[in-house]
């Protein structure tokens, strides 16, 4: 089944930037704090990654459209996070939780079991966008990443 929404705008980037906070990324043996990386995952997400990964996402994802629409009026497409560890050469996601309030859950028209839900489909959005630009954006031979091969 496939969850016939519009592509949410892609995320900005504001988490902790430590590698440690991330999912699916190897501990890096020293963070320098450096933005470039940040930085150029940001563009390929809005160069396309997002949309990419979003699709691929969508055709698979057990959301229904209120529940999309209500994780949309709780920000949570907005507070995906990724982070490249060039040491590892991977890219890390962080998904957001929802709000544990039961009443800003009921404000937003879900229950306690539509949250995990929610919380297990933004896993595997951050899981599947990290892997599209592991595999089809990030060219490892490039300046951004931490590579001058001259």
């Amino acid at each position: 089944m496939s969850l016939d929404v519009e592509v949410p705008d892609p995320p900005r980037l504001s988490g902790p930037g430590d590698p440690g906070d991330y999912e699916s990324v190897e501990e890096a043996e020293e963070w320098t704090g450096d933005d470039a990386p940040r930085r150029a995952l940001s563009e390929m997400l809005s160069a396309g990654a997002w949309e990419d990964g979003f699709e691929e996402w969508r055709r698979g994802t057990s959301l229904s459209v209120a529940q999309f629409e209500a994780t949309c009026e709780l920000g949570a497409f907005q507070r995906l996070d990724f982070h490249y560890n060039p040491t590892a050469e991977d890219v890390g996601y962080r998904a957001p939780s929802l709000p544990e309030g039961p009443d800003t859950l009921a404000e937003a028209g879900l229950d306690r079991d539509d949250a995990r839900e929610i919380e297990g489909e933004l896993d595997d959005l951050g899981r599947i966008v990290s892997e599209v630009l592991e595999n089809d954006y990030i060219h490892r031979s490039s300046e951004e990443f931490g590579y001058d091969w001259e």
